[in-house]
């Protein structure tokens, strides 16, 4: 089942909504479960609610998989370029956006310190790091991986799915260096070779060299170069079965 609701978010001085999927026997039964957070979770369930009319297809894959969790679809503002600013925990500029103010840090401060404990307090969650997981893709990419680097106590899997790590990859290189990861860690990395302007080579760069730094700290990664993918919903959802299973079921 999904629920939709809405949670303050201090930052913006506004609300976002949260999209909440539950196993759709959550209400007859007493069983706690792992939990996923994802960035852009407007774009996981439904077509109706996706920015492009096209989701990942999470419901329908959760419904039929064996294993059970609670997924937690966090929606970022759609006015102007406030996402490109609260899912990047640096300031940047591009030639398209202009400069960006990044607010991710205190998109991150807001799902430990408000959206998570209101999820562990109204749901029957395994609260501990090891059954709590987040993904995105693009900006939400950037942020899954930050996530995973600086927020590591709170979270022990990371789907870095299309990372949009180009423009801030020093930053992004000094916070690997610098982060200290728990072995029980688990990252996933993709891109697509036909994501930016018919070449892969700088993204290819910047994901085997920050795969690299995690690897000397004893986690476990997962390479994934969808040949043909581009930058889009469909080409992602494609990819749900293999992150999934490697983060929750893999040995």
């Amino acid at each position: 089942m999904i629920k939709r609701f809405e949670l303050p978010y201090p930052p913006a001085g506004e609300n976002r909504f949260v999209h909440l999927y539950l196993p759709d026997d959550y209400d007859e039964s007493d069983e706690r479960y792992p939990v996923l957070y994802m960035f852009d979770g407007h774009n996981m369930f439904r077509d109706s609610d996706a920015t492009y009319g096209t989701c990942w297809g999470m419901k329908d894959f959760l419904d039929q998989w064996d294993k059970r969790l609670i997924v937690v679809g966090l929606e970022c503002s759609h006015t102007g370029n406030s996402r490109l600013s609260e899912y990047s925990p640096y300031n940047f500029r591009t030639r398209s956006s202009g400069a960006i103010k990044g607010i991710g840090d205190l998109t991150m401060q807001w799902i430990v310190e408000t959206v998570k404990p209101h999820i562990d307090a109204n749901y029957r969650t395994w609260w501990h790091r090891e059954a709590t997981a987040i993904g995105g893709s693009s900006m939400g990419g950037l942020m899954a991986l930050y996530a995973i680097l600086r927020y590591n106590r709170w979270f022990s899997k990371a789907a870095v799915v299309s990372p949009a790590i180009s423009f801030v990859m020093r930053q992004m290189r000094a916070e690997a260096l610098k982060a200290k990861l728990d072995p029980d860690t688990r990252i996933f990395f993709s891109w697509g070779s036909k994501e930016w302007r018919g070449s892969d080579r700088p993204t290819t760069r910047n994901i085997t060299e920050l795969e690299d730094i995690v690897l000397k700290q004893g986690v476990r990664t997962w390479l994934y170069h969808q040949i043909g993918g581009h930058h889009c919903e469909a080409d992602w959802a494609v990819q749900v079965p293999t992150w999934m299973n490697f983060m929750w079921k893999m040995p």
